[in-house]
């Protein structure tokens, strides 16, 4: 009889770790798996278009370009098509999608608010401004600088628009050596409606084309694309990219509370000026190039947290892998749903992130609670 409840009491035990193992074994899955789904996405954004590329055309055309020949044949018109267009298109997607997302992620693990985003510290703001800026008045007022600079006034003003807001930002937030979070998300939102109303200035003193032009870059698109360009920006995407992840441990601990970090050993006031210092760069040079491309940063970080928890050891480079794939495949929708014209990738993302983001409010009221 005794062995009987035994039994009873481990297979009990058993059924009870099920859930946990299940979702030990999900979370372990979760990284390989948004790495096969971006490799997918790559493959279709390389070959799908115009001019069709299979999978192991693109492969041969790359190995090619090493000088490995494979024995497959491809035409000219392939090549050029894929190392002049798509190829960079996409690997500009990645870049822009990782960067986003995983900016995204810290933000959020900064605030210990899974609502914020990079635009709430001004990068996005800042950037339109000094966009707009450039568009109105460079051929007037700015146009000593657009004749020194060329095609690169446009993203090296909003760059710098984005990063300088960011900076103002962190200053006035900034009181006795100390970040308050609190002042730094209310003197965001300051900032940004006065961006806004220049740039709301910008649009009532533009002419047509000019108009048309603020609409465009504020939607976002990736057809700017080009080897030039990615050079260019690489080193500041890399800058968020490559040591954000390492502060997973740091930004877990904040999700305590500032005072508990700090009794685990962690220098809150360092890792704050990192976050803010590291997000300003990256998505103010992505801003740059590819003008606002709202969403991303916003509800990766999430879907990464009904998968994988809150460890940001997994939510990081999760975030930067499930953005990068995001992007990219919102871009081929952008650009293959209304050939010849291609659609903003900003309206696209807007479209998918939308009614996700509802659906998870109304999910978390059903159970009680709130984002």
């Amino acid at each position: 009889m005794a062995s009987t409840h035994v039994a009873k009491r481990g297979e009990f035990r058993q059924k009870a770790d099920s859930p946990v193992q299940v979702k030990t074994l999900r979370v372990a899955l979760v990284l390989p798996a948004l790495l096969v789904a971006l490799v997918v996405v790559v493959l279709l954004g390389v070959g799908i278009g115009a001019v069709e590329i299979t999978p192991s055309q693109a492969v041969s055309i790359l190995l090619s370009e090493l000088g490995i020949e494979s024995g497959i044949a491809f035409e000219d018109r392939q090549q050029a098509v894929l190392m002049v267009i798509r190829l960079p298109r996409v690997i500009m997607g990645i870049l822009i999608g990782a960067s986003l997302a995983i900016s995204g992620a810290a933000i959020q693990g900064l605030f210990r608010n899974p609502l914020a985003d990079p635009g709430l510290i001004g990068i996005s703001s800042g950037a339109a401004l000094a966009a707009a800026l450039m568009i109105v008045l460079g051929s007037t007022v700015l146009s000593g600088i657009v004749a020194l600079l060329g095609d690169a006034a446009l993203p090296l003003a909003a760059f710098g628009g984005g990063v300088l807001t960011t900076l103002v930002i962190y200053k006035l937030s900034s009181v006795g050596g100390r970040t308050r979070v609190a002042t730094m998300l209310l003197a965001g939102i300051a900032v940004n409606a006065i961006a806004g109303a220049g740039i709301g200035m910008m649009v009532f003193m533009a002419n047509d084309d000019q108009l048309r032009d603020i609409t465009f870059w504020s939607l976002g698109s990736l057809g700017r694309a080009s080897w030039d360009t990615i050079l260019v920006m690489l080193p500041f995407l890399f800058v968020a990219l490559v040591p954000l992840p390492f502060l997973a441990r740091s930004l877990n601990a904040l999700l305590l509370g500032e005072a508990e970090a700090g009794h685990l050993g962690v220098d809150v006031e360092r890792v704050k000026t990192l976050v803010i210092i590291m997000v300003a760069l990256a998505v103010g040079a992505g801003v740059a190039v590819t003008g606002i491309i709202g969403f991303v940063g916003l509800v990766v970080p999430h879907l990464m947290r009904l998968f994988a928890g809150p460890d940001h050891r997994l939510v990081l480079p999760g975030s930067a892998l499930l953005g990068a794939t995001l992007l990219v495949g919102a871009d081929l929708l952008a650009r293959t749903v209304a050939v010849p014209a291609e659609i903003p990738i900003g309206i696209v993302t807007a479209l998918v992130g939308g009614p996700f983001f509802l659906w998870l409010l109304l999910r978390d009221r059903a159970k009680g609670h709130l984002l």
